[in-house]
């Protein structure tokens, strides 16, 4: 048999593990070979087994637990080019009809929260962290920082935010070609996917027909006009007018303007950015520089229509939940561009076996392992773990997975987070059952 037919045979075997609760999987340990290496894009030697013993069947796991019918936990250790990382996964088989993936959110687009938090308000029985997000303001003196994520959020169906203009994202670099508007979700067909979700809004007056540059999100482009509702929260929307297209540390502008929507009326303007709770029949238009500018045609009273939606490209299917996060690997090959240099401590998503299974992962923060993954080892240890695509999610202090199981009465946090604790994030991927 073939390596290639070996791996085959080995994940269909995990597979079928996943969903009878049969592990059947041997320790840890991984040795790649230079051909392999080399599809991979990353330098033969830079990844091995720490065990030194070769595995034919992609990444074995160790300490694997059961959570649920169709969902399982698993550890595994990878040599790689600065030591020895410490991983952690979630496998989900979709396939499942008592299984379900969506977004867990603090409540509110512009707040942060635990993952183990997150996770047992919704009663999830496993959960990653998500997307990057606005973390920090120190280049804005006197801005505060919103816990927004970059990319676009979409839970329970429903559309809770755009991205970010790239130049705004906070993260490392992105492959050439890859955006904010990139995400891993799965649809109303139990199907996971990497897409692209753009934002596809108007803005409707007398005067004319305006294009929505913003839905809910921490930074507006350059002349452009944001939507906000009651789903965005209380936290200031000051920072949406600072940064620039080119650049997250340009200054915020002073040409702003608001108006506030209700019943599809102006109810209320202002000339700076708000603050505090927007009613659930309210819609509040935030402008700057040339957006501004077209608000302050608007008056109290005038007529005014807005729609706005999450627009996929790569499917017509409907996503029941999506969260931002740059591919790495897109069917079984890397992306071109990825470092090779920087290891840090990684979550990824990624899902093989055409959308059916899900893999969640996360690694040991560096206290504990003194190494990490570099973009390019992640995208190898993803495709080994049994992943085809996949896309980097929030690393670094952020990076957090958890599970409950049966007889647990919360959520345990199975990694080692960097610093020792739980970080305060912007979303997280949470694992559902109502398996008996």
């Amino acid at each position: 048999m073939t390596r290639s037919g070996k791996r085959e045979q080995g994940t269909e075997t995990r597979r079928e593990a996943v969903r009878t609760g049969r592990s059947g999987i041997g320790r840890s340990g991984i040795r790649w070979g230079a051909a392999a290496l080399a599809a991979l894009g990353v330098a033969a030697g830079a990844l091995a087994g720490a065990s030194g013993a070769a595995a034919d069947g992609g990444l074995p796991l160790e300490n694997v637990e059961q959570l649920a019918q169709g969902v399982q936990y698993g550890q595994f250790t990878v040599a790689a080019g600065q030591g020895t990382v410490h991983g952690h996964l979630l496998s989900v088989d979709l396939r499942d009809p008592h299984v379900r993936v969506d977004l867990l959110t603090p409540g509110a687009v512009g707040a942060r929260g635990q993952v183990s938090a997150l996770a047992d308000a919704r009663h999830a029985i496993g959960a990653v962290n998500g997307d990057f997000f606005d973390i920090d303001e120190s280049q804005h003196p006197g801005v505060d920082p919103t816990g927004s994520s970059d990319g676009p959020e979409i839970g329970s169906g429903r559309d809770l935010k755009a991205a970010v203009p790239d130049a705004q994202r906070f993260g490392p670099a992105m492959p050439p070609g890859e955006t904010t508007h990139d995400v891993l979700g799965v649809g109303v067909d139990r199907r996971a996917r990497l897409d692209r979700l753009d934002l596809a809004g108007q803005v409707r007056t007398a005067q004319g027909t305006y294009q929505l540059g913003g839905y809910n999100q921490y930074a507006l482009p350059q002349g452009g006009i944001g939507a906000y509702t009651a789903g965005w929260g209380t936290v200031s929307r000051r920072r949406a007018v600072c940064g620039s297209d080119t650049s997250r540390a340009a200054g915020c502008s002073t040409d702003t303007y608001e108006v506030a929507v209700r019943h599809g009326r102006v109810a209320s303007v202002a000339d700076a950015p708000g603050s505090g709770s927007i009613a659930p029949d309210t819609t509040v238009l935030l402008g700057r520089d040339a957006g501004a500018d077209t608000l302050r045609t608007l008056h109290v009273g005038d007529r005014v229509r807005i729609a706005a939606h999450l627009a996929p490209t790569a499917t017509h299917v409907p996503y029941t939940f999506a969260v931002g996060g740059f591919p790495i690997l897109r069917d079984g090959q890397p992306l071109a561009g990825l470092d090779a240099k920087v290891a840090a401590t990684r979550t990824a998503a990624g899902f093989g076996d055409g959308g059916r299974t899900l893999y969640l992962m996360a690694l040991d923060g560096s206290a504990e392992s003194g190494a990490g993954l570099t973009i390019a080892e992640l995208s190898a240890v993803m495709r080994e773990l049994g992943a085809d695509d996949a896309v980097n999610l929030d690393g670094g202090g952020s990076t957090t997975l958890v599970t409950r199981g049966p007889a647990d009465p919360a959520s345990v946090v199975r990694n080692h987070p960097t610093g020792g604790a739980e970080r305060a994030v912007a979303n997280a991927v949470g694992v559902f059952s109502t398996a008996p």
